[in-house]
């Protein structure tokens, strides 16, 4: 699908949004973290005040009985007052000995923690071996979570009389509900942002990309054939993307002078082979006439009774090289500059019939699949194409069997279609990429224009010509026509 190609555009925009989701991700992830260890402080330092104000209450307490402070009277001291402090600061309290034994506590209802007799060997080593004197354990009872706190009760000489347990419930449904209405509002902050980053990712792709999508496609059209047109450099854009749109039109630039030389180059190698052709031509019948006028020259008697026949032999001899000479200047004049073009309404099937009027052959068969199928050409040079094509398939015939030579006029929805078909001897396959070419020939006499000619015909009219063949049992040439209605 077009949408999940691997386009830079895409990738730019799939990783913002990414980019956007993992962002979000880690911030929900760090906020529901930081939730979490607030509420663990929370409940800490809460402990650690009603620690502190429970201590503070058993020493107001201790200041101002009349007993005897030491571990033994402690039941006796605070027999109905541990029960007050507890309810003062909603707190269960429990109180050991200083061998960890339960000598009073405010609850008759208590905690898996609280009703043990004894404190365990280990929190009373963890307890002995603090510096701060005050020991915190965590654990859980019927899924809910405890925080136990465990430190030293002293006298007014500051010495260690008792131990007070203080089992502290961490009710986390005030911060869980902050949680919740934390996550909600910042969900709906994080679907904005998504949407917002959506129509970023989007603008900012199609922005980025824009310009090398108008290169990419430049590019694909840069033709040596044709002039390209530069990209203007948009001076509000990245320093990366008018780096890469000078580079395209320095390359144009470069590519038009490189056309410019090869053309010249063509062109002045085209005249050359020419002239070498036309010299060459020219030469061939300059021979013969030198000979034969050397000859006369030797051999001539005014006084032979055969002056006469003599001397018209010697002028239609130099009269058959001169026309030779003619035809050669006529054709090469043909092929260098074509006669003006008539863009004219041409019936293509009316005026191959009439091309295959001054063949007699009766090889020759025709067929349409219309009386009327009109393209804009010149009619003469219709005739011209006609002409050399199916005098091209006549020496082309093979000695060993019969000539049959097959011209067909058909046509489809846009385009006209001239066939020429022989039995022939067909191309060679080292000959095939060279049929087209001017001067080039298999045959013993011509020039090699004729089918070079055709091409260009055909090509002015916005048509085409390719041939196929079989080497050995024949070709079929193929000229292709817009059709003009």
């Amino acid at each position: 699908m077009k949408m999940y190609r691997n386009s830079l555009r895409n990738r730019i925009f799939f990783s913002m949004i990414l980019l956007t989701l993992i962002s979000s991700i880690l911030i929900a992830g760090m906020s529901i973290y930081q939730f979490s260890e607030q509420g663990k402080d929370y409940h800490n330092k809460r402990l650690e005040r009603k620690e502190a104000a429970v201590l503070e209450s058993f020493k107001y307490e201790l200041r101002k009985t009349d007993f005897v402070v030491n571990t033994a009277n402690l039941p006796i001291i605070f027999r109905t007052l541990i029960s007050d402090i507890s309810d003062i600061h909603e707190l269960p309290i429990n109180m050991y000995d200083l061998r960890g034994n339960l000598i009073k506590t405010s609850s008759r209802e208590l905690t898996t923690d609280s009703l043990r007799r004894h404190i365990d060997a280990e929190i009373l080593r963890e307890l002995k071996n603090s510096d701060s004197g005050r020991y915190t354990t965590q654990f859980e009872d019927h899924n809910e979570n405890y925080r136990s706190s465990y430190t030293y009760l002293k006298d007014n000489q500051f010495k260690n009389i008792a131990i007070i347990h203080l089992p502290y419930l961490e009710n986390d449904d005030f911060i869980d509900y902050e949680l919740r209405e934390f996550l909600y509002r910042i969900g709906i902050v994080y679907i904005l942002m998504i949407l917002f980053s959506i129509l970023i990712a989007y603008v900012l792709s199609k922005y980025i990309t824009k310009s090398i999508r108008e290169i990419s496609e430049r590019i694909k059209n840069l033709s040596i054939a044709k002039r390209n047109k530069k990209i203007d450099v948009d001076v509000s854009g990245t320093e990366e993307i008018n780096t890469l749109v000078e580079s395209y039109n320095g390359m144009v630039d470069e590519l038009e002078e490189s056309a410019v030389k090869l053309a010249t180059s063509e062109r002045e190698q085209a005249w050359r082979e020419m002239a070498k052709q036309v010299a060459h031509e020219i030469k061939n019948p300059l021979t013969p006439m030198r000979l034969t006028v050397q000859s006369f020259e030797r051999r001539f008697d005014p006084q032979d009774p055969e002056a006469k026949e003599k001397l018209a032999e010697y002028s239609n001899s130099l009269i058959e090289q001169i026309d030779v000479m003619s035809n050669i200047a006529s054709a090469f004049s043909t092929y260098a500059t074509m006669p003006a073009q008539q863009s004219e309404e041409t019936n293509v099937p009316k005026i191959t019939q009439l091309a295959l009027d001054i063949f007699n052959d009766s090889h020759i068969e025709y067929y349409e699949d219309a009386q009327e199928l009109f393209a804009i050409f010149d009619r003469t040079q219709l005739i011209r194409v006609v002409t050399n094509l199916v005098k091209n398939a006549i020496q082309a015939s093979h000695p060993d069997r019969d000539p049959k030579i097959i011209v067909s006029v058909t046509h489809d929805k846009d385009n006209i279609y001239l066939k020429v078909t022989d039995n022939g001897t067909g191309v060679s396959p080292e000959n095939e990429f060279k049929i087209f070419e001017p001067k080039f020939t298999t045959k013993n006499s011509g020039m090699g224009l004729g089918l070079a000619m055709v091409k260009q015909i055909v090509e002015n009219f916005n048509g085409n010509i390719a041939m196929q063949t079989d080497y050995g049992y024949g070709t079929t040439f193929t000229v292709c026509l817009p059709k003009s209605k």
